[in-house]
């Protein structure tokens, strides 16, 4: 079935793949809808605006002021017009003034003021993709403003590298923005629990054992899986803001109680956060004084949350582990999928620096129940939490016709 017709702003920043463009337009025209081009001052130097124009049907816009009377500021009048707002190509530039809410442009303008869903679609250098202030600032646009990005994608890229930053394919951009709403929300009637963050086992008021996890593999998993419709809640070491249910503990027998309380009203588990192994038997009350001599510290084992829950889960209910390894990764990471009877595992190997703990990025391997493996290699973790959630959908589906066999 066509989509309905929808009033389309179709922003165009400076970068070489605005030239595909001409031909998104012409698309959006053939499904019945009307696009608005909006154009940054920069973006004229790689795109005409006669044949955008022509192609659309309408006025193409780039200056925030005119002479022509208006009843309202144009980009008051736009962003009031608009169903949809996509940036395509989206640079870094853009990007960055989209996130900090810099007005220098009729179209970050226009952003500022609309309640119109905002899709974005990056196209840049790889560096400048996977540079930090680059994901810092699509985190943002994700998390806090509720734009929905289309990934760019990996190929030969115009400055000579190759590599993550070139921009999706527009058959792949209108399928995201007109996808049916049951297809674009898989994980939608799903309740899901996530856990981010390393626990903190106490020794003292003030000291504990703990680990190098950031949260935030953990917390890219929770944001895709809430963007894909899921009822989430988040189960963090590491305090964070965001617009479904966070739930805040520090030690592994705190996050299993939350856990433990959760599971049977859920539909599936994903464990990313760190769990220490070990806790202090005892915690001293007090702070403990440094003395001339060495003290010992008892540890007991904690308990294994995935272990209890993996043996005691439902038939329907989906387990998700991570397996964080310094050798035989995946060796260890296959065991511990049998021996722990869950459904999947993601092995990482963190002895590399450059990710994994602390990173913006990982590379992992992924290894289900029914034999399954598969390499990501090395990208942001946005990425790999959106396609951990993609697999998570694919094995509800197959359980659920599996149950239709029986």
């Amino acid at each position: 079935m066509a989509p309905q017709p929808k009033n389309i702003i179709l922003g165009i920043s400076a970068g070489i793949a605005a030239y595909k463009m001409y031909d998104l337009v012409s698309d959006f025209k053939k499904l019945g809808h009307n696009v608005h081009v909006v154009l940054t001052q920069d973006g004229k130097h790689f795109v005409s605006e006669l044949p955008l124009k022509v192609l659309s049907s309408n006025p193409v816009h780039c200056e925030m002021f005119s002479h022509e009377i208006q009843a309202k500021p144009i980009h008051i009048e736009l962003a009031d017009l608009a169903d949809i707002i996509l940036i395509s190509p989206a640079t870094a530039d853009i990007i960055a003034k989209m996130a900090c809410g810099i007005c220098d442009e009729l179209i970050t303008n226009i952003l500022l003021a609309t309640k119109a869903q905002v899709y974005i679609a990056p196209a840049m250098n790889t560096n400048m993709w996977k540079h930090f202030t680059t994901q810092k600032n699509i985190e943002t646009l994700v998390t806090k403003l509720g734009y929905k990005i289309i990934p760019p994608e990996e190929g030969a890229l115009a400055c000579g590298y190759s590599g993550i930053g070139h921009i999706a394919s527009n058959e792949k951009i209108l399928k995201t923005l007109f996808v049916d709403e049951t297809i674009n929300k898989p994980l939608a009637g799903k309740k899901i629990i996530i856990t981010a963050g390393g626990t903190k086992e106490a020794i003292d008021p003030v000291r504990y054992i703990g680990n190098k996890s950031s949260g935030k593999m953990g917390l890219a998993i929770a944001d895709a899986a809430h963007n894909m419709g899921a009822d989430v809640i988040l189960v963090s070491t590491v305090s964070r803001d965001r617009n479904y249910q966070v739930i805040e503990v520090e030690s592994a027998q705190e996050m299993q109680e939350v856990i433990e309380s959760e599971f049977d009203k859920c539909d599936g588990l994903i464990m990313a956060a760190a769990v220490s192994d070990f806790r202090p038997i005892t915690a001293s009350k007090q702070k403990i004084k440094k003395k001339n001599e060495d003290i010992t510290i008892e540890l007991t084992r904690n308990p294994d949350i995935l272990e209890i829950l993996g043996r005691t889960k439902r038939e329907k209910q989906i387990i998700i582990g991570f397996s964080a390894e310094s050798e035989n990764i995946e060796k260890n990471a296959r065991e511990k999928l049998e021996k722990k009877k869950i459904d999947m595992i993601i092995a990482n190997d963190i002895s590399v620096p450059e990710i994994g703990f602390e990173s913006d990025e990982n590379e992992v391997i992924i290894l289900t129940r029914d034999g399954q493996r598969e390499v990501l290699q090395r990208r942001p973790k946005a990425q790999i939490a959106q396609h951990i959630c993609n697999k998570l959908v694919e094995i509800f589906q197959k359980t659920i016709k599996e149950a239709k066999k029986i």
